[in-house]
């Protein structure tokens, strides 16, 4: 007798080093998702040396340190940057919208859980001006899937614009990476 019939088995066994070591050798590609189900999303992040927007998105989200340790730059309610270090063989909680930049090495890995994208959700990514704190620019991303890599995407518009590096409260320009 089944107990349950109609479901459907699918359990994928994922080796971690062999991503890892994917990710090393692969410089178009920081992330790698493992699976995105309706309900979570998993994936592998080799570390950005360049890392240094905040992203709000709306899910709860943990992060395991694989390889390396992690900085999590984040900013209070009150819009106060705080730090929390995250060793190696450690993980961190963090709930919805908490403006938060994960900086780690390109030789550092995160496992990270977070439940997938709801349809109309928007990810959010805000870069601060480095002399004044003033808001620089956001970028504003309708995640439907992972592997489009978000976070490069919203780089690249940072980065090629000057007028978006450029702090109109006090006309400092955040510099290239």
């Amino acid at each position: 007798m089944k107990l349950f019939p109609s479901l459907q088995l699918h359990m994928p066994q994922i080796d971690l080093q062999e991503i890892m070591e994917h990710l090393r050798h692969t410089e178009a590609r920081r992330t790698y998702p493992l699976w995105q189900e309706d309900d979570c999303l998993c994936f592998i992040a080799r570390g950005r040396e360049y890392r240094s927007e905040f992203h709000l998105n709306p899910s709860h989200e943990m992060q395991y340190s694989l390889k390396g340790d992690l900085h999590l730059h984040y900013r209070t309610p009150e819009g106060v940057e705080k730090v929390a270090v995250v060793p190696e063989g450690h993980c961190l909680y963090q709930p919805p919208m908490v403006p938060h930049s994960p900086r780690f090495p390109p030789d550092a890995f995160q496992l990270v859980v977070e439940r997938k994208r709801r349809p109309g959700e928007v990810d959010r990514f805000h870069w601060f001006c480095p002399s004044c704190d003033n808001l620089l620019h956001e970028e504003t991303f309708i995640v439907s899937d992972y592997g489009t890599d978000p976070v490069s995407r919203a780089y690249d518009n940072f980065w090629g614009s000057l007028e978006f590096r450029t702090c109109k409260k006090c006309g400092t320009i955040m510099p290239d990476c």
